[in-house]
């Protein structure tokens, strides 16, 4: 088995962007904070880990560029959707 050096940074880059959602959720009162700002902000960053593991972990990176544009399409309408209804709720709410 061929050891992949790419794989160690992708794991760091993809445990710093948990820690920053840890961060963004971080509180001096014990209570979550609760904003517009953050919960867009956790979305974005899950959309970027889910597109990071697209690539690196299910070979998307050396398929087709077919492939490749249809993962991120997929990506994308999905943080559309998830956005878009997020903010629609806010607006209802």
């Amino acid at each position: 088995m061929k050891f992949n050096k790419r794989l160690p940074a992708v794991w760091a880059v993809l445990a710093a962007l948990t820690l920053s959602y840890l961060w963004l959720d971080h509180s001096v009162d014990g209570a979550p904070r609760s904003s517009a700002a953050v919960t867009s902000s956790v979305i974005v960053i899950a959309l970027i880990k889910v597109r990071i593991i697209f690539r690196e972990f299910m070979e998307v990176r050396q398929s087709p560029a077919v492939l490749r544009r249809l993962t991120d399409a997929c990506v994308l309408l999905v943080g559309a959707g998830l956005l878009g209804s997020y903010l629609v709720g806010m607006t209802l709410h």
